[in-house]
């Protein structure tokens, strides 16, 4: 017994000493963070977040830079990319209810034509308000602050927190869960990004993970809204890898996404407190699946100018009104036209997983489970959203469809 003590002692010991190392190495790999300055010009505070209430507003810009990425973005056959701080290809806006019951995360086009704010610059001055610009330049016009101002416009939320991600950053998440499983309808093959995948079911990492994302000339119609669709399929079944019983029961797992974040996001000043990130966290644990939404910033084609998109307006009010009263959305839409609902196919292999299977239905039918990829029908307290605005759920399975 003295023996099984001594033991169980050197344990405690060496397991407090490794979470202290983890979590002092964390913290290490926070970069500097990036200064938030609201429109009025004045530092942005950080709301009281817990586990237990208040909403959170959070922004993702994903820029195009490759200053310092290396890797076969350095040479890729697409379009040079851009140096510096690049453009947000790339924007998501999170919103996480106050009873952290549902979560909205809101992805806006790179090609959408909006008014942006004069924002403040870091010499103290300020850029020139412009009528409509393309919201891809926001970030290299005024900064991650202009981003935030920009899409604060757009959605009529109020944005404490926000972040940067290079395409590093994507490599990393994917590797630190040991892969992210996709569903492909047809192969998908990109030259520019260097992809060339079979239909059927893949398990992306590292640099594949990152140009299965970036892929635009392989998906759907080849545009950054199909684009959209397939990195809401990605983000989805990261989700569901994240929270499976093996993920969330391995601490080693754990820091390793806790490493992975910290070393490839840039975050805003009222985000890197190691405290406001574990608040944050707790909060989002108590959001299932289902509750957790995907879609595109409602947007149709510019009139002036067949490659760009100008916001919608019926789906615009809809989306505000939402948001502004804290109530679900539900999607009536398709999951955009670069995925599609998982569903059975005749000639199936054994091998073929059955939980991505659902039985197609007829619209004027009952709606199977939401985790075969089907819409769940509204309910009296979620606002409905026009069908033209697409999207999933995190629990919806979808299938990539190559261009």
């Amino acid at each position: 017994m003295r023996l099984l003590a001594a033991a169980v002692a050197v344990f405690v010991i060496s397991a407090g000493a490794v979470g202290a190392y983890a979590v002092q190495d964390t913290v290490r790999s926070l970069k500097p963070s990036i200064h938030l300055v609201s429109a009025a010009g004045k530092a942005v505070t950080v709301p009281s977040v817990g586990a237990e209430s208040g909403a959170v507003n959070i922004l993702l810009a994903g820029t195009d830079t490759r200053t310092g990425q290396g890797g076969q973005f350095s040479s890729s056959q697409e379009l040079a990319g851009s140096s510096g701080a690049g453009n947000n290809d790339v924007t998501m806006i999170l919103h996480l209810s106050a009873d952290h019951q549902h979560a909205t995360v809101i992805s806006i086009p790179r090609d959408l034509m909006v008014p942006i704010p004069s924002c403040p610059t870091s010499g103290g001055g300020s850029t020139s308000p412009q009528d409509s610009a393309q919201f891809n330049t926001t970030l290299s016009t005024g900064g991650l602050s202009c981003v935030v101002l920009t899409a604060e416009a757009l959605t009529g939320l109020s944005i404490p927190y926000a972040a940067e991600i290079s395409f590093d950053g994507v490599s990393a998440m994917s590797n630190a869960v040991g892969g992210v499983p996709v569903c492909l309808a047809t192969p998908l093959k990109d030259p520019y990004v260097g992809l060339n995948l079979p239909a059927g079911q893949q398990t992306l990492v590292g640099s594949q993970a990152l140009a299965f994302v970036r892929s635009r000339h392989g998906v759907g119609d080849g545009s950054d809204l199909g684009r959209i669709s397939n990195q809401q399929l990605f983000l989805s079944s990261l989700l569901r890898t994240v929270t499976s019983a093996g993920v969330l029961s391995n601490p080693l797992t754990l820091f390793t996404l806790a490493k992975a974040a910290t070393s490839n996001l840039t975050l805003s000043d009222t985000l890197s407190s190691p405290t406001t990130l574990v608040s944050i966290g707790l909060a989002l644990k108590s959001v299932s699946l289902s509750d957790f939404v995907f879609l595109q910033y409602p947007a149709m084609t510019d009139p002036a100018n067949v490659n760009r998109v100008v916001p919608e307006p019926t789906g615009v009010d809809a989306l505000k009104q939402a948001l502004a009263n804290d109530t679900p959305v539900q999607l009536t839409g398709t999951t955009g036209n670069g995925t599609e609902s998982a569903t059975p196919t005749p000639s199936a292999s054994p091998s073929s997983a059955p939980s991505t299977a659902a039985t197609p239905a007829p619209s004027a039918t009952a709606a199977p489970s939401t985790s075969s990829g089907s819409t769940p029908a509204p309910t009296s307290s979620s606002v409905a959203l026009p069908s033209n605005v697409t999207g999933q759920t995190a629990a919806q399975q979808t299938c990539t469809k190559g261009n």
